[in-house]
């Protein structure tokens, strides 16, 4: 069987018809209990950056009526925090028992291109369950399909790896659940979304919490570094060391779920616990991943030892994550 796409504003699919979200569907009897896709932490080595989209219109809106999700999205996606972290290998996780339906392996690990036209989804794999009920995932990295078609495979089996092939802009697999062909949201399935949180119909075995947004990772550079490198996780220096007096001293900070007047907080204290540096950025716009950097430039040697850096994001004064990090200045 071939995998279908993943288009921006299309249904995912697999040569299926009427792939609509199911609005004020009862969930059917018996749907598959879900475990979670990826082997990583849940919001320490990946996170939930998108949802699928309940707005009727152009607009995008989360199960909780939240904005962690786009027009037309039509799954869930798992993200990792960079390119690095899928380089070393995160094993992607058959969500419930089933036979595979079919597999896709081959598209490189590059993200989005014009090439790609029906291959939206990338390397990856369906699973049909009982009942009617079938799950997708996409994105894998190339080369990581562990499956084949027809094979039997029970719940936590390893399918291959979170990748970045297809049509994406950031590591991570996007896992689509589906009932006879009509997309399902697994946090809300009966599609009657409450916007107080997780619904009465969740398809999860044990309940996954919601993060509106939140930091992904930090870390210090001797300059302003790019966004790619932020996305590589090549923005620090590997050793966590700089010489006595580098150009500039700067602590930057990777986030997801930007909204209009959140806060991000950033310091650096001395070896000494004084103060070095400390900011307070006010995000202007609504972003699904961005990253900020901010310090001094040096233009005498620096106190040797080490110095710390802090990231705080806040939402009307609610604190929604922080990271941390340290650099040493050599003697």
């Amino acid at each position: 069987m071939r995998l279908g796409t993943h288009p921006r504003r299309r249904a995912l699919a697999l040569g299926l018809a009427g792939l609509g979200l199911l609005c004020g569907h009862s969930a059917a009897a018996n749907p598959p209990r879900l475990g979670l896709p990826v082997s990583c932490s849940l919001g320490d080595t990946c996170y939930i950056q998108q949802f699928v989209d309940h707005a009727a219109g152009p607009d995008a809106r989360d199960y909780t009526c939240g904005a962690l999700s786009y027009d037309g999205h039509k799954g869930t996606d798992f993200g990792l925090p960079n390119l690095r972290h899928m380089a070393a290998g995160v094993d992607v996780l058959a969500a419930a028992p089933g036979r595979v339906a079919g597999t896709r392996d081959g598209v490189p690990d590059t993200g989005w291109a014009p090439a790609l036209a029906g291959r939206e989804c990338g390397n990856g794999v369906v699973i049909r369950h009982a009942d009617g009920w079938e799950t997708q995932y996409c994105h894998m990295k190339q080369g990581s399909i562990t499956v084949q078609s027809g094979q039997i495979v029970p719940a936590g089996a390893v399918l291959g790896q979170v990748g970045f092939s297809g049509r994406t802009e950031f590591p991570h697999l996007h896992l689509s659940v589906r009932h006879n062909g009509q997309v399902i949201d697994p946090f809300d399935a009966d599609g009657q979304i409450s916007c107080t949180g997780e619904g009465r119909t969740s398809l999860w075995a044990v309940p996954l919490p919601y993060q509106p947004g939140g930091l992904l990772a930090a870390g210090f550079a001797d300059h302003v570094p790019g966004f790619d490198a932020v996305k590589a996780g090549t923005a620090s220096p590997t050793e966590n060391r700089l010489p006595r007096q580098p150009k500039a001293l700067v602590f930057w900070a990777h986030g997801f779920g930007a909204r209009p007047g959140d806060t991000l907080d950033i310091s650096i204290t001395a070896p000494d616990g004084s103060s070095f540096f400390e900011t307070r950025v006010t995000l202007e716009k609504t972003q699904a991943q961005y990253f900020r950097a901010a310090g001094r430039r040096v233009s005498a040697p620096l106190m040797p030892g080490r110095y710390m850096g802090r990231a705080t994001l806040l939402r009307a004064g609610k604190t929604l994550g922080q990271s941390q990090g340290q650099i040493t200045i050599d003697n």
